[in-house]
């Protein structure tokens, strides 16, 4: 089975955790893998990330206990070709609106006659050509995720989710306010209504849905509409915000409690840092 996969079913709802890694940093991912988390998005949309960086990720994120999904730039058949013979097993598709794009996804991921993918026989995804039956195995153990991000895509949720190889579902708050009309409120009361009734929908039709929230609050919200996994901020977001609050405190002098336990929590044993 699909690791991705396996960590939902073994977990169960509302307690798999991931966060987003867009610094497109081996040692950043490496890191960002040993801090508890059940899963990470290695993102290939949004951040300068290469297929040969994408490749160093995936071995140092091998070496942790943290799942990795890698999000393509796009649905695309050589892209998503490429980025599986690199080693990814689990890939999330952005901006997918209709089953048609949910189906061309998984066509991508599959080798015939399931699907389109072309078959080269080295490379790390078959481990150099030493996993037996590689071709034929392939497809059972390769993950699809489709990201809803718009109203349009929510209301075709159910046609969506029923193509065979949809694995899990996941809805972009931040695009989604976006198309709303919401621009940067994605827990706005309008947007929060349609991603608890996507949730409800997901549910009735026994279909794993996850979202991203940037705070441990707006995550607790996320849980409660509803959503089974979902990723807190990103390896920059949670950077930007410890050195944000350790300048601010340092520059007015503020030694609230709150502070010191951030600094104290990014102390390791024999270090001073």
């Amino acid at each position: 089975m699909n690791p991705f996969c396996q960590l939902l079913r073994a977990r169960g709802a509302h307690s798999t955790l991931g966060t987003w890694v867009m610094s497109a940093s081996p040692i950043v991912a490496e890191a960002v893998g040993t801090a508890g988390f059940d899963w990470g998005v290695l993102d290939m949309e949004h951040t300068p990330l290469d297929l040969m960086t994408l490749v160093h990720l995936l071995q140092a994120v091998g070496n942790t206990k943290m799942v990795p999904v890698v999000r393509v730039p796009w649905n695309d058949m050589v892209t998503v070709k490429r980025v599986l013979d690199a080693g990814a097993q689990t890939l999330l598709f952005p901006f997918i609106q209709n089953a048609e794009e949910a189906a061309r996804a998984v066509a991508a991921t599959r080798y015939p006659p399931e699907g389109v993918r072309g078959m080269a026989a080295m490379g790390r995804a078959s481990r150099f050509g030493t996993v037996p039956d590689f071709f034929k195995t392939a497809n059972k153990t390769v993950g699809v995720v489709v990201q809803l991000e718009t109203p349009q895509a929510i209301a075709q949720l159910e046609a969506i989710a029923a193509v065979p190889g949809v694995d899990a579902l996941f809805v972009g708050p931040g695009d989604l306010s976006g198309a709303m009309g919401h621009v940067g409120a994605p827990t706005h009361p309008e947007v929060m209504t349609l991603m608890t009734d996507a949730a409800e929908r997901a549910h009735a039709i026994g279909k794993p849905i996850g979202t991203v929230g940037g705070t441990p609050e707006v995550v607790t919200r996320y849980r409660a509409a509803g959503y089974d996994y979902v990723a807190v901020a990103s390896d920059l977001g949670l950077l930007m915000r410890g050195a944000q609050t350790m300048v601010q405190a340092l520059r007015t002098g503020d030694a609230s409690p709150q502070v010191h336990t951030l600094v104290e929590g990014t102390r390791v044993e024999g270090s001073t840092y």
